[in-house]
């Protein structure tokens, strides 16, 4: 479907802060596991934020921005996985 990313995750954020928050912890987990973003953009904005991780892009936006964008429509004809989340070690 794409040549630059198998997949993308796409969240939204109920506020700038919030925006922020998920980015931060986004980061700081995948980095925790030895993976580093090649770019990241939108830190300065309160509509979107993207997280490039190469085979893995994140979107996070406000309610407003994700209808606006509706990257779910753009990209419909794509395979939608559901993701589960891995038992926490102890």
């Amino acid at each position: 479907m794409c040549n630059f990313t198998d997949y993308f995750v796409i969240g939204t954020g109920t506020s700038r802060q919030q925006l922020r928050a998920v980015g931060q912890h986004v980061e700081e987990v995948l980095k925790s596991n030895g993976c580093s973003a090649y770019n990241v953009d939108g830190y300065g904005t309160s509509t979107w934020l993207v997280l490039d991780y190469g085979d893995v892009v994140v979107h996070v936006f406000s309610a407003e921005a994700r209808r606006y964008y509706d990257l779910e429509r753009l990209w419909g004809d794509a395979r939608v996985v559901t993701w589960c989340p891995a038992a926490r070690k102890k």
